[in-house]
């Protein structure tokens, strides 16, 4: 890519993103209020994120990424550890600095700025010795409980400290175990004595095979002394083939249970899919598609979750303003685009959104559909997908061109169009390039109206999604329409919604 041609993209990116303010449109579906800051990992997966070009100890780098944020819409800054490897990312007298000392450290600039903008912190306890810490260790343990001795003296009073953060990201496969609530324990009785009324926050994963009909479950949770439990979605993680399909019925049987504790119940949507292999640290950590996040979203919002906070934004999601653009160059922009798109209400979003909770009625269910054999009455049948390729609501269409005739039945005003797709790049399902709409009123005669053009979103190894193509504003009275297409991989699509409506 020319320089030309990025710099192009970045202006067209910013006249997108302009205009009204990022305020929460009101929607059913909960925003992302918050993210983690990363600091300190130093693997690939750290490859665009904290890219080795970018001093990411430098003060002012970080008043900017806050700032940044906060207009995104966060209210909540979370450390995922404020060292690594012996050297610590404050004024520390346990560890080297990891920044000179003639300046200010990281996160003294991330604590003074999210201050200034009334945003909450979540100080971290890690890591005493690396990304890797096992509090089985007692040395490990040792440093841990003296970092937060260290860390209260430090920040203790601090305007922007809301709580901690303790990064003993335990599996609860197949439930927690009591390992991992003593060590938790261990550093809660900590912070609450040198800190009495901040909030303490885990997020462990493994939900994807949680045995939630086992009693221990609820008691094993229930052992534990913090504020917060922000459960890992691991939709970016793909710890099964279609995570998101699971993942709304364990929110469910989540939030039961915590109707039963007094922890609050968040949710951690990851905003990351993978470079290369999933789960691996020689991969790196890339956007995914807002599409999916959006799903990801809607599945926790409908579960009832208190907040949605995320690993993560920064280095993820960039806004193109930014003067230290964090993230893989472009995608980055796209996601942030898509997000604060849906944050402003656009109705493109408005419609998928509601299409993922179930919300999105046909206002056409008179109409008729040919030309997808048998299966056509599932087009305009008011039934939508999950985000599987074996869901029955699909109607599959192979690779070649296809046509498809709605008759409407009687001349009928048409305002707004939606197809809803899958995309799952992995098993040869994607979106066709070009979608022709054409209208008639007689079935002989069509005349062309618009042609949609799909860019599809790269980052697509190992995630499926559900995105559309959609028209609006067409304000045309006509009879019959046309939608054809050229497929160069399998198109999947389970609705053609015609003037759709949200039901409340």
């Amino acid at each position: 890519m020319t320089r030309i041609y990025q710099n192009l993209m970045v202006f067209f990116l910013l006249l997108l993103c302009s205009g009204e303010s990022a305020a929460h449109n009101g929607s059913p579906v909960k925003p992302i209020t918050g993210t983690w800051i990363n600091l300190a990992y130093q693997d690939v997966r750290n490859k665009y994120t904290n890219p080795p070009y970018i001093d990411n100890t430098a003060p002012y780098l970080w008043e900017a990424k806050v700032e940044e944020l906060a207009q995104m819409g966060m209210e909540y800054l979370v450390f995922m550890a404020v060292a690594n490897e012996e050297k610590a990312f404050y004024p520390s007298k346990l560890m080297q600095w990891a920044f000179p000392a003639n300046r200010k450290s990281p996160v003294d600039a991330i604590m003074d700025a999210a201050a200034k903008r009334n945003m909450k912190v979540f100080m971290s306890t890690g890591w005493a010795k690396n990304q890797d810490d096992n509090l089985r260790d007692p040395a490990i343990k040792q440093r841990q409980l003296e970092m937060i001795k260290e860390l209260a003296g430090l920040y203790g009073k601090h305007p922007a400290l809301y709580g901690w953060y303790l990064p003993v990201e335990d599996c609860l496969c197949p439930l927690l175990s009591d390992h991992a609530a003593t060590a938790v324990n261990a550093l809660t009785e900590q912070i609450h004595t040198l800190t009495p009324g901040k909030k303490i926050l885990i997020s462990p994963y493994g939900i994807f095979n949680s045995d939630f009909a086992n009693p221990e479950y609820e008691k094993q949770l229930a052992k534990l002394k913090v504020d917060i439990i922000a459960y890992q979605d691991e939709v970016g993680c793909v710890r099964e083939k279609f995570p998101l399909v699971h993942l709304k019925e364990n929110w469910k049987k989540l939030r039961a249970i915590h109707d039963k504790l007094h922890i609050a119940m968040w949710a951690n949507c990851e905003t990351f899919t993978w470079e290369k292999a999933a789960n691996d640290r020689t991969s790196a950590l890339i956007p995914a598609a807002y599409s999916r996040l959006l799903s990801q979203q809607a599945a926790a919002s409908a579960a009832g979750v208190e907040q949605i906070i995320s690993f993560m934004f920064c280095g993820i999601i960039e806004s193109p303003e930014s003067p230290y653009q964090l993230g893989q160059p472009m995608w980055s922009n796209y996601t942030y685009r898509d997000y604060m798109a849906w944050k402003k209400g656009n109705r493109y979003w408005k419609l998928l959104e509601a299409s993922f909770l179930n919300k999105l009625a046909n206002t056409t269910n008179f109409a008729k559909v040919s030309g997808a054999g048998a299966s056509s009455p599932l087009l305009l049948d008011g039934a939508v997908g999950e985000e599987n390729m074996a869901d029955a609501h699909w109607t599959v269409f192979k690779k070649g061109f296809h046509e498809l005739i709605i008759d409407l039945q009687k001349e009928t005003t048409v305002h707004d169009i939606l197809l809803r797709m899958l995309n799952y790049r992995s098993a040869d399902i994607g979106l066709p390039t070009k979608i022709h709409l054409s209208t008639s009123q007689d079935r002989n005669t069509y005349h062309l109206l618009s042609t949609k053009e799909i860019s599809p979103f790269l980052n697509s190894n190992h995630d499926a999604w559900i995105e559309g193509a959609f028209w609006e504003k067409l304000n045309i009275k006509k009879r019959f329409l046309k939608i054809t297409f050229d497929a160069s991989s399998q198109v999947y699509i389970d609705e053609i919604f015609i003037n759709p409506s949200v039901v409340q």
